[in-house]
């Protein structure tokens, strides 16, 4: 078969033709929801618990208020409930001032539905979002997420009931959402560099050094005291003075118990952590010294300058100065 390339790259599905931005993620999403019903009634199960016929729901797309903003989509079904969908991609969340706004809108207020919803579609997941979503309830609005994940779950379970026309449709927006739906920033080339020491912590049987190294793993509490709030896509490591590893995250779990996942570690609760499992290492082949970074200071590089840089500090700079120059 051909290969369909637009702006050179190459589009897979039939929702690759709209791009992958929040917008076309919506639109795509929305229009296989129309038009699968099994999607569209697995869909209001899964975020409503209620087993509906779907030929009655209306779905709207970029409903607009003034002063209210813009819905993504919007989910209705006359004296059932009143739904608004905000989507985001990667693991990126609405803040308490957008929550505000919908919960103000005119059309959702003058509803009858007994049930109102705003679910958060994004690429994290429920643990990460239930810590990070400012708010859970407005009112009479309840705020729920739901990962990409769990949508892309709805619509294979759908493929067995539907006919071949939509088995069809379902199978074009799989594919779709598994290139574009940012789970872990996928299209990101940040790495977090972080250092790495061989001090084994009080009461502890092992150091972080051979968490990574032998059992690659590594962990830090989710957002406060400067670490990130949302999962890098790449973490590398230093210590001896230079640049010693860089690995891609290929899973991320948040836990309060890591005795549980490493039991050299004292079984006691901590408050959540990103435990992250580690790729294979690599590493530039040339060395890249540490620079003007505090010993324990944790930075931000672009993957590509830490092979042409000379130290992770220049690395860190040039990295910086092109981001504001927005030459990315």
């Amino acid at each position: 078969m051909a290969k369909l390339r637009l702006n050179n790259k190459e589009i897979k599905s039939i929702f690759g033709l709209l791009g992958d931005k929040e917008n076309d993620i919506s639109f795509s999403v929305a229009w296989a929801l129309s038009k699968c019903p099994v999607f569209l009634k697995e869909f209001i199960k899964g975020a409503l618990h209620l087993n509906v016929n779907p030929e009655d729901i209306s779905i709207n797309l970029q409903h607009y208020e003034k002063r209210r903003g813009i819905t993504d989509i919007e989910l209705e079904l006359p004296g059932q409930f009143f739904v608004i969908i905000e989507a985001k991609r990667g693991w990126h969340l609405p803040g308490r001032q957008q929550l505000n706004k919908y919960a103000r809108r005119k059309s959702l207020l003058r509803s009858s539905a007994p049930l109102k919803k705003l679910i958060v579609l994004s690429g994290c997941s429920n643990e990460y979002a239930d810590i990070n979503l400012e708010l859970k309830r407005i009112g009479c609005l309840k705020i729920d997420p739901i990962s990409w994940q769990e949508v892309a779950v709805m619509a294979k379970r759908s493929k067995s009931k539907s006919s071949h026309a939509e088995k069809r449709l379902l199978d074009e927006i799989l594919i779709y959402l598994k290139e574009v739906i940012d789970m872990q920033r996928i299209d990101s080339n940040w790495v977090y560099v972080v250092a790495l020491g061989k001090v084994v912590p009080r009461r502890w049987r092992i150091s972080y050094f051979d968490i990574v190294e032998k059992k690659r793993y590594y962990f830090h509490p989710v957002g406060g005291n400067g670490w990130p709030k949302e999962p890098p896509n790449y973490i590398a490591f230093r210590y001896h003075g230079r640049l010693q590893s860089i690995h891609h995250i290929e899973g991320v779990e948040i836990v309060t118990h890591m005795h549980r996942k490493i039991r050299e570690i004292p079984d006691q609760e901590w408050g959540p952590h990103f435990l992250y499992k580690l790729g294979r290492p690599f590493a530039p082949p040339n060395e890249v010294r540490v620079g003007k970074i505090y010993p324990n200071g944790r930075v931000w590089c672009m993957l590509d300058t830490l092979f042409t840089s000379k130290t992770i500090s220049q690395s860190r700079d040039t990295s910086k100065k092109r981001w504001e120059e927005k030459d990315i």
